[in-house]
C-alpha cells in the first residue's frame, strides 16, 4: 500500500514524533523512506543563516541513521525554495504515497512557520498527510548537560576509560529531540546519541 514515505525535516524538536512515525509505518509496509529538508527562499530567506544549509543536512542524515539502524532504506535530499511547494514537488515527482510532517517547530516564530508549512501540505497534498505533535517535554535543552551525558555513557561503555581521557570534538548540537556529541578517545572517534526527552543515550561507532 505505501512503498515510498516522505518526511519533511527541519531538525527541530517537533519533527521527532514525525520521524518515530515515519519509520514504524515504512517498517510495516517495507516501505523507502525519503527524508527531505528545506532551506527557504524568497520571503523566508530572510530569516535563515548561512547555518541553514548545514543544519539541513544533519537533519535528513539523522532520519538516514534512524531508518539504517531498523533496517529501512532511505533516500535523502535537501532543496532551496518555498517549503510547501517544494515538498508538494518532491511528493509528485517521486510518486510519495504518504507525507507524514510535525505540526510544530522550536519555538516562537519557528513554530508559526512550521505549522503553517503542514497546513498548507494537508490542504494541497494528492496523497495522504500524517501530521504528528510533539506531546513530550524536552528535559536536556542545555549543551552543557547533553556533554556530561555522553562523557557519562562513553565512561561506562569503555572498561578502564578515565573522563580525563576524552576529548569534545565540536559543540554538541540537537537534531530533531537528539543530541549528537562528538567525543575522541585515544583509540576512537564516537558519536554519542542524547535523547533530550528523557536523558537516554547511546554510542555510535
Amino acid at each position: 500500500m505505501y512503498q515510498d514515505v516522505l518526511i519533511p525535516t527541519d531538525g527541530s524538536d517537533g519533527t521527532r514524533q514525525s520521524i518515530t512515525h515515519g519509520l514504524t509505518i515504512a517498517d510495516r509496509f517495507d516501505a523507502t523512506i525519503h527524508a527531505l529538508s528545506i532551506v527557504p527562499e524568497g520571503p523566508l530567506g530572510t530569516l535563515q543563516s548561512d547555518a541553514a544549509t548545514p543544519a539541513a543536512h544533519r537533519a535528513v542524515d539523522r532520519i538516514e541513521a534512524e531508518a539504517s539502524r531498523g533496517g529501512a532504506e532511505a533516500v535523502t535530499a535537501v532543496e532551496q525554495g518555498v517549503p510547501h511547494e517544494e515538498i508538494l514537488e518532491y511528493a509528485d515527482d517521486h510518486d510519495i504515497d504518504m507525507i507524514i510532517m510535525g505540526t510544530q517547530g522550536r519555538t516562537g516564530l519557528d513554530r508559526l512557520l512550521v505549522g503553517s508549512v503542514t497546513e498548507r501540505v494537508v490542504r494541497m497534498a494528492d496523497v495522504p498527510v500524517v501530521t504528528v505533535r510533539l506531546t513530550d517535554e524536552i528535559q536536556i535543552d542545555d549543551a552543557d548537560d547533553a556533554e556530561r551525558i555522553a562523557r557519562a555513557t562513553l565512561t561506562a561503555d569503555v572498561e578502564e576509560l578515565e573522563a580525563d581521557d576524552i576529548t569534545l570534538l565540536e559543540k554538541p548540537h540537537r537534531i530533531s529531540a537528539v543530541w549528537t556529541v562528538s567525543l575522541e578517545t585515544d583509540s576512537e572517534t564516537v558519536q554519542v546519541h542524547v535523547d533530550a526527552l528523557s536523558g537516554e543515550a547511546r554510542v555510535e561507532r
